[in-house]
């Protein structure tokens, strides 16, 4: 080998192991950014997840009562309404480490009517460090499975498998008529607990096509601050996940347990 080829084929196998190396340096939200990368994060409208990064890294600080985040309060009430629904979810999150902060309860109150069901549960359960339970019924949901359904008539031309894990945002499944193909994916992260078509089946416009279990992460966190908040009408949702199943983990089932003997001692019933 020449010495040329020699140092391209060094060159190469550097770049080969350089560019993803790069890539998550460049995504990882765990990467510490100066204020001044903030600042310029948080209005990167080109890129969604500088903006969450940005929040993320202004949530750990709050959540260390670093005043010095307050001069990106403003920022905070304005994402609340930003048109990426991943922005949304994270600010959600964020404008619940500082039950103090300027316009913080009111903007959360108005997340409760969000589009999506994340940034929904999202905002309830940051209302509940403010001593609000408004959101109660937005908690509720987020121990509920989804339920999906085919957006047009037409026929199944590809479809997951019952018991598969899902991403927010995974495909489902993929319709397609005359005029359209239409894709049907999970608002939330979870598990595709019931499929009921198959690919060559043909569907009509509203019917069920997949129901969704939310991850144990999300449940867990729904029913802590039902341990707080919840109500006896709440136990009906509360209750499955008190069995030892296996897709229960036992974390879960501990703290649904807990749970529903907090709601009944505050009803004043065994």
């Amino acid at each position: 080998m020449s010495t040329r080829n020699r140092i391209l084929f060094l060159v190469t196998g550097w770049l080969i192991v350089l560019m993803p190396f790069l890539f998550w340096w460049n995504t990882w939200f765990g990467r510490h950014l100066s204020d001044t990368q903030v600042t310029e994060y948080l209005h990167d409208e080109a890129h969604p997840r500088h903006i969450q990064h940005a929040l993320i890294q202004m949530g750990e600080r709050m959540s260390r009562h670093d005043t010095s985040v307050t001069q990106w309060y403003p920022d905070l009430v304005r994402l609340a309404t930003h048109h990426v629904e991943e922005v949304r979810n994270t600010d959600a999150w964020v404008l619940g480490q500082d039950t103090s902060g300027a316009g913080f309860h009111e903007t959360l109150r108005k997340m409760l009517d969000d589009p999506s069901p994340l940034v929904r549960g999202n905002a309830a359960l940051s209302l509940v460090r403010f001593g609000d339970a408004t959101g109660r019924p937005q908690i509720v949901a987020l121990l509920q499975s989804v339920q999906l359904t085919a957006p047009i008539a037409g026929k199944v031309i590809a479809a997951d498998k019952a018991g598969t894990a899902i991403h927010q945002g995974g495909l489902i499944a993929k319709l397609q008529n005359d005029q359209q193909t239409s894709d049907v994916r999970s608002p939330i992260s979870g598990r595709i607990h019931n499929l009921f078509v198959q690919p060559g089946q043909n569907v009509s416009a509203g019917s069920e096509i997949a129901t969704i279990d939310p991850t144990s992460d999300q449940v867990w966190e729904a029913l802590r601050a039902l341990y707080l908040i919840g109500q006896p009408d709440d136990l009906a949702a509360i209750t499955p996940y008190e069995r030892e199943l296996p897709e229960v983990p036992d974390h879960v089932r501990q703290q649904a347990v807990l749970t529903e003997k907090a709601i009944r001692q505050r009803a004043g019933t065994s």
